[in-house]
């Protein structure tokens, strides 16, 4: 047995009936000009040969009784990949709507917790022959940086690619054996001796961070912790200090950190998913223009889209938008490279600017803020501490806040999660099936009802959007809005330039 990082496990307590934990990856395929190819025998294939490459596909979590400690793995005794692998289509025209509204339908739905979580879907139907691969892993499992890792490894390179010869595979030997399902007074007897080394670990954690602040510039250093103590919002306000959290009472409303907007709420279990793409040379063309990033465009192009978006909706608040930003702490010499190392950042985002060359100016300054901020402490000792959070109280707040609707009482920490993951730069291929898109579907939570991922691929951008379907019914609209301003940005930038 294995056990999750308090990290890991965080994705497994955040669900409820209405927020699930996976994440998802839309790949579009041309098929090769082969008599009688099939996709999903493709699929299943590759999959079974690179197992030994992909140990989240054949673990499973044990839960600890009563809640007393974080999960673990076992390798799953009763692992089938058929069962995990589905086929499925999309009635003509196989536009790419109906491919979006078939995989809000399939997101929407949890992962089976008695099996290893994860599910690969191989959808026909679409025009132009060709077909889609969507995957749902969970977050406990993956980050987006080792999601990008492991659709190489499940991809091929090389059109021509041949099983039976697989340098990524040579000289390794499947040594996977399944384990028993333990009983409950195993895994109760591993926690508690678990639990017994916590209190020294968290000392020693407590130095490392004694020893980071002290690293600290002085003035800086003081400022810089207290302004991200202030980033976070203050759970006992959250709560209400009046209001006993047994009772579904209402709590009070404080000023939160974020102005309220039509997507941040309660949400159900209902999604819209919107997919784009766009050229990553026009991307590239802008930032050279203006002196900026990739990540400056991208932000600054979604800024854009978010305020004409608010503006249709007469919602457009006085205030920016705050946008939680997910950042890799991956130092590339991790021992388990499936396990999440991911941080975040917020950062005010100018859905105030109506000048798309002035977002780009306040993207840039808010990021480079932001990530001061970031760098006063090192992120790892931050991610650490999730190591000591109680599973159950973790897990009955999460619950609490659901049940109270709290997304639609108090004004949000952040307004939306938006995420810009680099992917290969090379084309990638199943046995001779090129890979034509790859649309990230990440995943919302309570109070946050929308979330923006882009993916670069080759010579693309992909845009993924998910919402809650109540909450932004017309994700295709904004989905819109995001290329328009990404037009809007390229005519600007390039009078700016001349």
């Amino acid at each position: 047995m294995k056990q999750l990082t308090g990290t890991d496990a965080s994705f497994l307590y955040m669900e409820t009936s209405s927020s699930f934990g996976h994440v998802s990856g839309l790949s579009i395929f041309q098929k090769p000009d082969v008599e009688g190819w099939s996709a999903y025998e493709a699929l299943r294939a590759q999959i079974e040969h690179r197992l030994p490459l992909l140990e989240p596909l054949r673990r499973r979590v044990v839960e600890v009784p009563f809640e007393l400690d974080h999960p673990y793995w076992i390798r799953d005794p009763d692992f089938d990949l058929d069962y995990h692998l589905r086929e499925t289509a999309v009635p003509p025209p196989g536009d790419d709507a109906q491919l979006a509204n078939l995989v809000a339908r399939i997101v929407g739905r949890p992962l089976d917790r008695s099996h290893p979580l994860w599910e690969a879907y191989v959808i026909e139907g679409l025009p132009d022959d060709r077909f889609a691969i969507l995957t749902k892993v969970h977050h406990a499992t993956v980050d987006g940086a080792s999601g990008a890792e492991f659709m190489s490894i499940m991809f091929d390179d090389a059109p021509d690619e041949d099983l039976e010869v697989d340098d990524e595979l040579a000289g390794i030997i499947d040594r996977w054996t399944a384990e028993p399902v333990p009983s409950a007074p195993v895994v109760l007897r591993q926690a508690l001796t678990d639990v017994l080394r916590k209190p020294g670990k968290l000392a020693r954690l407590q130095v490392r961070s004694l020893r980071a602040v002290g690293e600290l510039t002085r003035n800086r250093g003081l400022v810089g912790l207290a302004e991200v103590a202030r980033s976070f919002p203050n759970p006992r306000a959250m709560i209400g200090s009046r209001t006993p959290i047994e009772t579904d009472v209402p709590p009070t409303v404080p000023a939160g950190t974020a102005p309220p907007t039509p997507f941040n709420g309660a949400i159900t279990p209902h999604r819209r998913v919107a997919i784009r793409t766009a050229s990553l040379e026009d991307v590239k063309q802008i930032k050279n223009a203006l002196g900026a990033t990739v990540n400056d465009v991208v932000m600054a192009v979604v800024s854009g889209a978010l305020r004409a978006y608010l503006e249709g909706h007469d919602a457009l608040p006085t205030n920016p938008l705050v946008a939680m930003i997910p950042v890799s702490i991956r130092t590339g010499e991790e021992e388990d490279r499936w396990t999440n190392r991911v941080s975040a950042i917020f950062a005010p985002i100018p859905t105030d600017q109506s000048d798309p060359i002035a977002r780009v100016g306040a993207v840039h300054e808010a990021m480079d803020v932001a990530k001061d901020r970031f760098t006063l402490l090192p992120a790892d000792v931050l991610t650490e501490y999730s190591q000591f959070a109680p599973p159950a109280l973790a897990t009955r707040a999460i619950r609490l806040a659901t049940r109270l609707k709290v997304g639609d009482r108090l004004n949000p920490p952040f307004n939306l999660v938006i995420s810009n993951v680099p992917g290969p730069r090379q084309p990638l291929y199943l046995n001779g099936a090129k890979v034509l898109h790859y649309y990230p579907v990440s995943t919302i939570v309570e109070g946050q009802g929308l979330n923006v991922t882009v993916q670069s691929y080759c010579d693309r951008l992909d845009f993924g959007l998910v919402s809650c379907r109540e909450l932004v019914p017309d994700l295709d609209d904004l989905a819109d809005l995001m290329l328009d301003e990404l037009k809007t940005l390229a005519k600007a930038a390039k009078k700016h330039s001349s």
